[in-house]
């Protein structure tokens, strides 16, 4: 059975979509069948995989089932990766899925036709813990939490955590945290280190080794729409991006 990841955090501007599109361009070079899906109407991953944004269907038809998940999907630049893209018309889902029958599963029944496919499906969430969210959080066994290393990216975790207990307890009773991931982190700072040291004794078990620098090469990328592996392969921020995908691999 194909591993789904959500990468899901409701604070903005902490990483989710830089992590997904790297982790899956990584997991896909390491020649696992991989597929990004784009559940966020910013388009973000869709656009940094060198993908435009008014494809059309994309997830935002997928969901309304006005089309399914395999007429959606597209290739990438990247052997082995696909994407299930995202476009603007995607804001409009987070008021239309509630008046939908089985709102909060039709991304876990989008998907079940073609998760076998791939070793790993990976889903980059919207900052925010609606409906969009939800239907990840159903849909995956396992949820990736980026973490910034700064002060107000922790108190967000309370809330987060709350709301994955939730999901767990009236709707996917197998999902779990993957781990939580550390970036943009600069370790000349102190408070980059404090935070990393609370987290890490807050959540022993959970944070995962790897730390994401602070790296202008991650935030390059996107211009360019490559992740970063391919845009400077031998960065400090792809060799991270390397290591957090093998830790992935090997918690799967």
């Amino acid at each position: 059975m194909g591993n789904v990841y959500a990468i899901a955090n409701q604070k903005g501007g902490v990483g989710k979509t830089t992590t997904a599109v790297n982790v899956a361009a990584c997991i896909a070079e390491a020649g696992y069948p991989t597929l990004l899906v784009d559940i966020d109407p910013q388009a973000n991953a869709t656009v940094g995989i060198g993908l435009p944004k008014d494809l059309e269907p994309s997830i935002y038809e997928v969901l309304s089932g006005d089309a399914r998940a395999e007429e959606a999907i597209r290739p990438s630049d990247i052997p082995g990766l696909e994407v299930l893209p995202a476009s603007p018309n995607l804001a409009g889902a987070n008021m239309e899925l509630p008046r939908l029958a089985g709102s909060e599963t039709r991304l876990r029944d989008a998907l079940a036709s073609v998760r076998e496919r791939y070793a790993f499906t990976l889903l980059d969430c919207p900052p925010s813990l609606g409906p969009l969210t939800v239907n990840a959080l159903v849909a995956a066994d396992r949820v990736i939490v980026p973490v910034q290393t700064e002060y107000f990216a922790l108190e967000g975790l309370a809330g987060l955590l709350d709301t994955l207990a939730l999901v767990q307890r009236e709707l996917n009773p197998r999902l779990t945290v993957a781990g939580m991931l550390l970036t943009m982190h600069d370790g000349r700072t102190r408070l980059a280190r404090d935070v990393e040291r609370e987290v890490r004794e807050h959540f022993p078990s959970l944070v995962f080794d790897t730390v994401i620098p602070r790296n202008v090469r991650i935030g390059e990328a996107p211009s360019f729409g490559l992740p970063v592996i391919h845009h400077d392969p031998h960065c400090a921020g792809a060799d991270a991006y390397f290591e957090l995908a093998k830790e992935v691999a090997a918690r799967a």
